[in-house]
């Protein structure tokens, strides 16, 4: 990115980002001072300042007085609710899970999937997941990812770890929008859950984001007798 004049704390900040997702700044790494980094954005010291105390806030970077700011070891997510390891639910109840990955695709998002995400049209990588307990499903993934916010996303084999689990672990968040709600199982879904078509199903719709920026947008199904459980 080149120095241009009026730069907004949130374009900075998508730059800082966009630097520490790519591995320019890696893990532990300082990055430059707000001096540094203002005159090479022609902005100010105090939109630098904003910039990297949303980050810090967030718990993708570490300030320290007379230290400088560096990108944190293990970059953490925060949210009001926590988004579950499908692993761990399964495991949880004692069952052994595996996963599947029954479609992978880079393709134009349909359109209501780009206002979900709020993007422009383009192309997303698309994933379906059949997760199992004890060899029998689980739960349906169809979800959609934002490739350019999730570096690395496109290269995973997904093999010993499900999408669910390598994003969580791999690409911080900062905030998103959950929903719950009962539907029918159309006829692909009733036959990957192996169940008859027009089962009642509980319905988790997820977006996250990191700021202004969408990572993934998903709906997983549960067949009946799912129960969803947390804590206050």
């Amino acid at each position: 990115m080149t120095a241009r004049q009026n730069q907004s704390h949130q374009s900075v900040q998508a730059e800082l980002l966009r630097r520490i997702h790519s591995g320019e700044w890696t893990p532990g790494a300082f990055i430059p001072g707000e001096v540094e980094l203002a005159a090479e954005f022609g902005c100010s010291r105090t939109t630098v300042n904003r910039a990297l105390r949303q980050l810090a806030d967030s718990g993708i970077v570490e300030r320290k007085r007379k230290r400088g700011t560096r990108v944190v070891p293990m970059p953490i997510a925060r949210a009001t609710l926590e988004i579950p390891i499908i692993r761990k639910e399964v495991t949880d109840r004692g069952g052994h899970y595996t996963h599947s990955v029954i479609k992978r695709e880079i393709r134009t998002a349909p359109a209501s999937i780009n206002a979900r995400l709020q993007l422009p049209a383009q192309e997303l990588l698309h994933l379906q997941t059949l997760h199992l307990s004890d060899s029998r499903p689980f739960m349906f993934e169809d979800r959609w990812v934002n490739v350019s916010a999730a570096p690395g996303v496109e290269d995973a084999s997904f093999e010993s770890i499900s999408p669910n689990e390598w994003l969580v672990q791999e690409v911080p968040y900062s905030d998103g929008d959950i929903s719950f709600s009962a539907c029918a199982a159309d006829d692909s879904v009733a036959e990957l859950l192996e169940i008859r078509a027009g089962s009642p199903l509980f319905l988790v719709e997820r977006t996250t984001r990191l700021y202004q920026t969408p990572i993934t947008t998903l709906k997983m199904y549960y067949p009946e007798g799912f129960r969803m459980s947390s804590s206050l």
